[in-house]
């Protein structure tokens, strides 16, 4: 009978923390108007590249000469490019390349550089001296030089170009997290875990880490639409995937030759991408208003 009354209980509790989250979640959609239009652009983005071939019954590769350049149709909505390729279909698979790169990217670069930069604001002295000075080097480098860089040491391939856009990211990742660290360190909850002797892993991963979450996953969410860009400009300048791979800035570039003539070869390509970061930027400004405690006051 007790072991059905806690039972009862701890469901009820979960019920609340539910209801609480869903009206948290609703409540900030209401505010965040913009926040509603980047999920409703990101979620028809992913359905389609998700669904690419319910959608269009045209291969992303397969060459047709003799249908090259035609403008959109309805059996091409997107028109063809100069080999005859559907464009419809190359952005649809495409997107699978583009948005799962970025979403690895984000993943590891986030890892990694968090781990590096509240270990570094946890610990100090010469440890954090030594692992700063590292960071604030690839900082001082704009972030596509960086790429551009690294994939041109690896060598072109979207693999290699995947590598070179996470170390652009990771010392991102880390400056903040460190920032957050010492702010939290001096916090007197953190004080009386060391007093009964936390350890130190324990201590980032339970109480330095939760707390530090909230600016970093919006800087997350800004970074997945950087690094889409970036990963689309590393294939517009040949370092990233490589023909006959469908991906958005490799379409960019090898369609640019024919912008003034067949305008539509360039701008698809071009428009999702632009529609795919405007998405994320305005998930990331509204996270970002939503973690001020100020512009939350003022909604």
């Amino acid at each position: 009978m007790k072991n059905l009354k806690n039972n009862q209980s701890f469901q009820a509790k979960q019920k609340s923390q539910f209801s609480e989250t869903l009206g948290t979640i609703t409540y900030f959609l209401k505010r965040n108007p913009l926040a509603i239009l980047g999920l409703v652009l990101l979620c028809i983005i992913i359905f389609c590249c998700v669904f690419a071939p319910q959608l269009t019954s045209f291969s992303p590769t397969s060459i047709a000469i003799r249908e090259k350049l035609i403008a959109p149709n309805a059996e091409h909505l997107f028109g063809t490019d100069q080999l005859g390729r559907d464009i419809f279909a190359r952005i649809l698979y495409g997107g699978r390349n583009t948005l799962l790169i970025g979403l690895i990217v984000i993943a590891v670069s986030f890892s990694i550089g968090v781990s590096i930069g509240i270990f570094s604001g946890f610990i100090g002295g010469w440890v954090d001296n030594v692992l700063m000075r590292i960071v604030d080097a690839l900082l001082s480098f704009p972030t596509l030089v960086l790429a551009i860089t690294f994939t041109a040491v690896l060598g072109p391939s979207l693999r290699n170009a995947m590598i070179a856009v996470i170390f652009t990211m990771i010392p991102q990742f880390a400056r903040i997290s460190r920032g957050l660290a010492i702010g939290i360190r001096g916090l007197l909850y953190i004080e009386a875990a060391e007093s009964i002797g936390v350890n130190t892993f324990r201590m980032l991963w339970k109480h330095i880490l939760p707390n530090c979450l909230g600016p970093l996953f919006v800087q997350a969410s800004l970074n997945f639409g950087s690094a889409i860009l970036q990963t689309a400009s590393l294939g517009f300048l040949g370092l990233g995937a490589q023909p006959p791979t469908p991906e958005w800035g490799v379409d960019v570039s090898a369609a640019s030759q024919f912008l003034r003539e067949s305008p539509w070869v360039a701008l698809f390509p071009g428009g999702i991408i632009l529609l795919s970061v405007l998405a994320f930027n305005l998930i990331g400004d509204s996270l970002a208003d939503w973690n001020n405690p100020r512009a939350r006051k003022g909604n």
